[in-house]
């Protein structure tokens, strides 16, 4: 397949293509600056600007762009970048392959399970209904613009958790475990929904060629709380664990961004990946963390 990649600079973005490439696709990574290589083609998100050409030749489109969740607190100016980048990206492409004389096939566009809110003592599936905050509201935004693709596009959404790869959420979180500093966060019995890097990418590639539309929970298949995601991390790098973090530490800190992304309690469940015969390699958290580890070292 001859795919489209936007968000491709990211952590996850980086690994999807180099999976694409060594199962043997097309990869093209779209950049908002010159291209300064063979895989790369330039686009004007902000401007709602691409070339309809790379979409008429695209059998998939794969979107990740985003303003990070993770540059903390989130001012008034940074929650505006969240959401208008999003909605952006994904309008453009979206815009695009309506106008596209043969638009791609199937169009997979970056979600989060923020869509979900802070549902202590729930079981979330695709099948649940939206909760409340900045995130969910963002989320069904975002989702809504990706739906505005053609009719003859399957589009699913990808909703993520956290990811344990190299970056991301784990940017922070592995130093302060190698120096010993880790501890429940709030008590640490909300569920953290989490996914390996290797079946977030496994995922989003098996969407490009799956029936699957509209959301999809890509999360980890055994549920874990935010102590026992911590906990693993801290074993795997040998550390101690048990340092705390209390909830009004979280909440003076960081504000709403404490509240959505530390302190949400979301047991989601990746339902609608699993019925569709989707086998996870990393299971737990534990297996998802030592093999962190094993790649930082």
């Amino acid at each position: 397949m001859r795919v489209l990649v936007a968000g491709a600079s990211g952590m996850i973005g980086t690994e999807l293509v180099r999976a694409l490439k060594a199962e043997g696709h097309d990869a093209l990574r779209l950049v908002r600056r010159e291209p300064g290589a063979a895989d790369e083609r330039a686009w004007a998100p902000a401007a709602r600007s691409i070339d309809l050409r790379l979409l008429d030749d695209a059998d998939a489109v794969v979107n990740l762009s985003g303003a990070s969740l993770n540059r903390l607190p989130w001012t008034a100016a940074h929650k505006r970048r969240i959401l208008d980048s999003r909605l952006a990206a994904t309008g453009t492409l979206a815009d695009g392959m309506r106008q596209a004389a043969d638009p791609p096939g199937v169009f997979v566009s970056g979600a989060a399970v923020g869509y979900y809110g802070d549902r202590p003592g729930e079981t979330l599936t695709e099948d649940s209904a939206k909760g409340t905050g900045f995130l969910s509201d963002v989320v069904e935004a975002w989702e809504n613009a990706a739906h505005l693709a053609p009719a003859g596009t399957r589009v699913a959404t990808v909703r993520t958790g956290v990811v344990v790869g190299h970056g991301g959420a784990m940017a922070p979180l592995l130093p302060l475990a190698k120096a010993g500093l880790l501890g429940p966060i709030a008590g640490g019995r909300q569920h953290w929904p989490w996914v390996s890097l290797h079946d977030e990418v496994a995922a989003i590639v098996h969407l490009l060629t799956s029936g699957l539309s509209g959301p999809v929970d890509v999360v980890g298949p055994e549920p874990a709380t935010a102590g026992e995601v911590l906990r693993a991390l801290a074993k795997a790098v040998h550390r101690p664990y048990g340092l705390p973090l209390p909830r009004a530490a979280v909440n003076l800190a960081l504000g709403e961004a404490g509240r959505e992304l530390l302190l949400a309690d979301q047991r989601v469940l990746p339902q609608r990946l699993l019925d569709d015969g989707f086998v996870f390699r990393d299971t737990t958290v534990r297996d998802a963390m030592a093999r962190l580890v094993q790649r930082t070292d």
